[in-house]
């Protein structure tokens, strides 16, 4: 038996005890998707549970309050982040150009890779110091851009090289992204196709060169200053979605699979070797922005909606009628735009930004509320328009430019 008075602290230690730990590990207690936030009988008279109840509590490691590293200011808004290049934060911004920083703030790597508002970046592979980027944009193409950011040892960042731009869409290419080999892309866009690329960088151009006026070529001729790059051609159009597509990525470890959403309300799920839909999941007035695929082995993805919602949905289920399998939603007090996964051993956390300016930090057992929050830049009405998380530390883009954040890496139980 349990004293009803017991808080989490007490919970703590008596996990800590039966744990056998020999370091103190503070830990937060979970009663039917809710964090207990004050005494059991608090929670029992607030939910209409007598005391006397069997009550399942589930523990879970704490969160510390995150806390901010540093900032990288921008002259416009940064769409897009990434930490995938170790040591280096990159971004994409609304002026066309992608940007490489170092810890110390010092920008490693710049170049206008697009002559309008860059949506989507992503980093393909990697030889030595040298990276290929992916970059999608407002222009109506895709980009794949080599660059070689800065270290101490270099005086100057190498000048970044354009290696081919893709051809495919009538509409903005809202979403890009990789396979983990490195060897395929996708690309989702407003028209409401989806390319599948390759990453072989064509000797001649596979798309012919379209009939431009003066007006165009003026404004294309500062991007491209007078260097041609090849054209390339998509290998499939994935064609399913009946309205703009939001975005779109490799499943995780499964080069034959993707996911993507759309304006349409719908998930799909891909198989992209044939090039055919396998599964649609459908949800009503649910318009979706974005996406990310949560844990390989249980098949589960989680997607952002113009409704204010964040779903979890378990893919491999061919319905969702009966209350056992309905997703999980984790309601916001305004529109989330972006949910990036935590990517240590943990697969139950994940961070949302939303229009508030808000990042929450979730525990995908707990549905009642964010376990932690922060609010990057000072000011109202900061739009947050991207995050990802690696490690210990969460980066995040939108209105105020680039912020860092540290958050503890939980084991989770």
């Amino acid at each position: 038996m349990i004293p009803a008075t017991w808080r989490r602290y007490q919970l703590s230690q008596l996990v800590n005890k039966a744990l056998s730990l020999s370091k103190p590990v503070p830990f937060d207690f979970l009663i039917k998707g809710e964090i207990l936030r004050n005494a059991l009988e608090d929670w029992c008279a607030e939910n209409g549970v007598v005391e006397a109840k069997t009550l399942e509590i589930e523990y879970i490691e704490s969160v510390m309050p995150p806390e901010k590293v540093s900032d990288f200011p921008h002259e416009d808004w940064v769409s897009s982040v990434s930490c995938k290049i170790p040591g280096q934060f990159l971004t994409a911004s609304y002026d066309g150009y992608i940007r490489s920083f170092d810890y110390s703030k010092e920008t490693t790597s710049s170049t206008q890779a697009h002559c309008a508002p860059i949506t989507s970046i992503c980093v393909v592979s990697a030889s030595d110091d040298t990276y290929t980027i992916a970059s999608a944009s407002h222009d109506l193409t895709a980009q794949l851009t080599q660059i070689t950011p800065s270290t101490n040892g270099s005086s100057s960042p190498s000048k970044p090289k354009p290696l081919t731009t893709l051809h495919l869409h009538t509409a903005p290419v809202s979403s890009i992204s990789t396979n983990s080999a490195g060897t395929h892309l996708l690309t989702a866009s407003w028209d409401g196709l989806i390319g599948l690329w390759d990453t072989q960088i064509p000797e001649n151009d596979e798309v012919p060169e379209p009939e431009v006026g003066e007006r165009d070529r003026k404004k294309r001729r500062k991007v491209e200053e007078n260097k041609k790059v090849p054209r390339k051609a998509p290998v499939d159009v994935l064609k399913s979605h009946v309205g703009k597509v939001s975005g779109v990525v490799f499943a995780q470890g499964q080069e034959k699979e993707a996911y993507s959403c759309g304006m349409d309300s719908t998930v799909r799920i891909w198989d992209t070797e044939n090039g055919v839909s396998v599964h649609t999941i459908t949800s009503s007035n649910k318009p979706f922005l974005h996406l990310a695929p949560v844990d390989s082995s249980s098949g589960t993805v989680i997607a952002t909606s113009t409704d204010r919602s964040m779903t979890l949905y378990d893919t491999r289920l061919p319905s969702f009628d009966s209350p056992a399998n309905a997703p999980i939603t984790f309601m916001h007090p305004a529109t989330p735009s972006c949910v990036a996964p935590s990517q240590s051993r943990n697969k139950q956390q994940v961070v949302s930004g939303a229009y508030d300016g808000i990042v929450r930090l979730w525990d995908l057992r707990s549905t009642k509320g964010a376990v932690a929050s922060f609010k990057p830049w000072a000011g109202d009405g900061q739009k947050i328009l991207s995050v990802e998380w690696e490690g210990e530390i969460v980066a995040v883009g939108g209105e105020g430019g680039l912020e860092v954040w540290k958050v503890n890496q939980n084991i989770g139980s």
